[in-house]
């Protein structure tokens, strides 16, 4: 009994053998002949890709994230950086825009400078300029021990803006030619018209128009637009000959029996940062 189940098992195994060895060279000669994977070698792949699939479906979820959160962090700090740069561009935007300004003031300044070739000039800096005093003065970084005194011709960028006033040691202050103050000192100036020279003081200044005024001018002499105006020297406190702007207008008063001549000045009074200081006595 006990050989018969031993047969019985043996050929069982051998049958088995036989099939799935049969079906393995099935499978291959069918593989080889339609160039598809064997039966078994393709129920291995499927269980493995299925398997894989799943694996692989909070894998990606979780690489998704990681790669959002990676590339938000990347856009915040590039974001970041460009904003630094831009702050950064428009702070040298202006710097640049400062430093422009200032140059074409001292070339101004320098082409102004080789005009005056009967004195010294000292450059200077505006260090105060009051809201309530705006027209009349402002202080400048120069004074005594720099060889500035008192009446000394201030220029700005194309000619004269006005005069020392007052010298301390390292600053000093300066009336403007548009200070229309009682007891200002008046600057004597020169219209050089085209039937000859007619002879004034500045007596006021419109704010408005920004226009100097050489008022009660009795003379007959034709003035136009146009027509240069200098300093004319006369009372001795300030040299001749130098540049103060050129005539905007005419007007006459209702009687016909004096004109105003309103003059535009050749430097920006408003903008004063830096000046040129005239030494009129060279070597003192």
């Amino acid at each position: 009994m006990r050989k018969l189940f031993s047969s019985k098992t043996a050929v069982i195994l051998m049958v088995s053998v036989m099939v799935i060895v049969g079906l393995i060279t099935g499978s291959n000669w069918w593989a080889n002949k339609t160039n598809t994977p064997p039966f078994f070698q393709r129920a291995v792949n499927d269980i493995t890709g299925g398997i894989s699939r799943v694996i692989a479906v909070p894998t990606n979820a979780i690489g998704t994230r990681a790669n959002s959160i990676s590339n938000l962090m990347s856009t915040f700090d590039e974001n970041q950086k460009l904003k630094a740069k831009l702050d950064g561009y428009a702070q040298n935007q202006v710097k640049m825009q400062t430093l422009e300004e200032e140059n074409k003031s001292l070339k101004k300044q320098l082409g102004l400078k080789a005009t005056l070739t009967d004195y010294e000039t000292i450059s200077a800096v505006t260090i105060a300029r009051s809201p309530t005093t705006w027209q009349s003065q402002l202080v400048i970084n120069k004074g005594a021990k720099s060889g500035l005194k008192k009446g000394m011709p201030v220029l700005g960028d194309s000619g004269l803006i006005g005069r020392i006033s007052e010298v301390n040691t390292v600053n000093s202050k300066v009336t403007l030619i548009s200070d229309t103050s009682e007891d200002t000192n008046r600057f004597a100036i020169t219209v050089k018209g085209s039937q000859g020279d007619v002879n004034g003081i500045i007596t006021d200044y419109d704010a408005d128009q920004k226009l100097l005024i050489m008022g009660q001018v009795t003379e007959s002499q034709t003035i136009n637009p146009g027509d240069k105006v200098v300093t004319s020297g006369l009372g001795g406190s300030m040299p001749s000959g130098i540049l103060i702007g050129k005539v905007a207008k005419v007007t006459t008063n209702d009687y016909g029996l004096s004109r105003k001549i309103y003059i535009q000045s050749s430097s920006d009074l408003s903008s004063l940062s830096t000046v040129l200081v005239a030494r009129t006595e060279v070597g003192s």
